[in-house]
């Protein structure tokens, strides 16, 4: 777990936003933060730690300790891996805030290992197993789980979320997928998360030799996941975190050129705030 220079003025920014439409803050890595026009506040994928140094080395700050949280109705993992679900960052937020966490059967086999209900007092009735096809209502949002593509998770899945607002598409660390043409008929999404990195040399886990490894879209698999998904807006997210698997996601605005989708590149980094439009 690492420790914040930045003090807690980002999750009291969340706590005291009070948006016309939906606002969106980038945490880094691929966590974010909704906030509704009714207050209803989602997280996805918050993540607080260091890596595993210096196998995986983190490059961006720590932005907020995960007790200075006070608001949250819910907090959504995408799959399994650390840096998405991740005791030390979302356990405490679940226990100040009681909310909900809902995450794919192999994201809670890593929560009950790491034993978040002896270890942050979490309640039981705090977590739901989710899987692709489900939908579920939080306050303004209704969110719905959908197939994704991460061929290094166990089980990864995506989500939906929808208001009155617009809709916002979260990949987790999806590459391109078959079912992203579906969702695009299926869903009008004004807003769309897609991992984004290069590929590196990292030390293998097991043996600490130096591996060629791949974990996020490269810049024509993101672009491709996009247009299929016809998002009108791109985040790219996951970028910024990994020393040797960074990237510069402004290139994306060369290579989505060619295509119809997507209409418009948001480029955020840590910290950043940005709104759905106004459906006035």
């Amino acid at each position: 777990m690492g420790e914040s220079d930045w003090g807690d003025w980002l999750p009291a920014a969340v706590a005291e936003a009070d948006p016309d439409t939906v606002a969106v803050w980038y945490l880094g890595c691929n966590g974010f933060v909704l906030k509704g026009a009714d207050g209803t506040t989602l997280f996805i994928d918050p993540y607080l730690g260091i890596g595993d140094p210096p196998r995986t080395v983190r490059m961006i700050p720590v932005p907020f300790d995960p007790t200075d949280v006070v608001e949250a109705d819910a907090v959504l993992a995408t799959h399994e891996h650390s840096d998405h679900v991740h005791g030390p960052t979302q356990a405490p937020i679940l226990s100040a805030t009681g909310a909900d966490y809902y995450a794919p059967d192999a994201s809670m086999a890593v929560v009950e290992g790491e034993t978040w209900t002896e270890e942050w007092g979490v309640v039981a009735d705090q977590f739901v197993t989710v899987a692709e096809g489900d939908r579920f209502e939080v306050g303004e949002f209704t969110v719905h789980v959908v197939p994704v593509n991460d061929p290094d998770a166990e089980h990864p899945v995506g989500y939906v979320i929808e208001s009155d607002a617009g809709t916002v598409f979260h990949g987790g660390d999806t590459r391109p997928a078959d079912s992203f043409p579906e969702l695009a008929d299926r869903f009008d999404l004004d807003l769309g998360v897609l991992a984004f990195g290069s590929v590196g040399m990292l030390p293998d886990k097991e043996t600490r030799e130096p591996k060629r490894t791949q974990w996020y879209a490269d810049e024509n698999d993101v672009i491709r996941a996009a247009n299929d998904l016809e998002l009108d807006r791109l985040v790219p997210s996951h970028w910024d975190m990994w020393k040797r698997l960074t990237a510069d996601p402004t290139v994306l605005h060369h290579h989505a050129r060619g295509f119809d989708h997507p209409d418009r590149l948001d480029v955020v980094e840590i910290g950043d705030r940005i709104d759905l439009y106004s459906s006035d």
